[in-house]
């Protein structure tokens, strides 16, 4: 396995950002391969510099920027550590592959079922859709390496995709290529205890704390083509969201 300092050496051999940023893409790139473990305080910031030939200052200013996003988080007095919770920012309409990706973590996906079916009552009343309008549904079980994150349950408008089967690893890409991706969406978010068969998918407790979060994304000529009910560990994500007077 390569170490952050073989990793940071072929970065600058090959690349002319500034050193703080190839810092930052080095350590994303260790934490992706195991080679600080979860929870894991990094090396100090002076024994950083001291491996690595750069400053103190930039040292700090890499961290300072994965700490901004998430991926890092400082504990006064212990150190920076590697942060396995994740952060979603609730006013961004990201998809869970782009906000795992973002963060340096490798998104998969476990498929419960792929099918093709009409809206159910509550489906056409949600997406505005007529009884037997065709739709296709995706249950699957999302991960951040090899951490289960969520339960998705989604559907989606079967003109909105060109088939069943065009939904690989990320939903948003399949609707982006088809020219069908959401541009926003309303979003709800209540918090329940886990049932039996939601913590046995998740790797949890039964009765352990949860978040449901539903979705329902709409094109940009006003459509829906997707709602999207989600159940995420409640140990492991955080939801955050800007807010300005008006």
């Amino acid at each position: 396995m390569a170490s952050l300092a073989q990793i940071m050496e072929d970065l600058v051999q090959t690349s002319s950002q500034p050193l703080y940023q190839l810092l930052q893409r080095a350590l994303r790139e260790a934490i992706n391969l195991h080679v600080f473990g979860p929870d894991e305080a990094l090396p100090a910031e002076r024994m950083l510099a001291a491996d690595l030939g750069i400053s103190r200052i930039t040292v700090r200013k890499a961290i300072d920027g994965l700490v901004e996003e998430g991926m890092l988080v400082r504990r006064p007095g212990s150190g920076n550590f590697i942060n396995t919770r994740i952060e979603k920012n609730f006013a961004k309409l990201t998809s869970f592959s782009e906000d795992m990706r973002s963060r340096g973590r490798t998104p998969r996906s476990v498929w419960l079922k792929k099918s093709e079916g009409t809206v159910t009552p509550e489906e056409a009343l949600r997406l505005r859709l007529s009884p037997g309008a065709p739709v296709y549904r995706y249950h699957r079980i999302r991960f951040a390496d090899e951490m289960p994150m969520c339960v998705e349950y989604a559907t989606i408008v079967a003109d909105a995709l060109p088939s069943l089967e065009s939904v690989d690893v990320s939903m948003y890409e399949a609707l982006e290529a088809a020219g069908q991706r959401p541009v926003r969406a309303l979003q709800r978010l209540s918090a329940l205890l886990l049932t039996g068969e939601q913590a046995k998918l998740l790797q949890a407790k039964e009765g352990d704390a949860g978040l449901a979060v539903e979705r329902l994304g709409f094109v940009r000529d006003g459509r829906a083509v997707e709602f999207c009910r989600s159940i995420f560990r409640g140990d492991m994500y955080d939801f955050v969201a800007e807010l300005s007077t008006p």
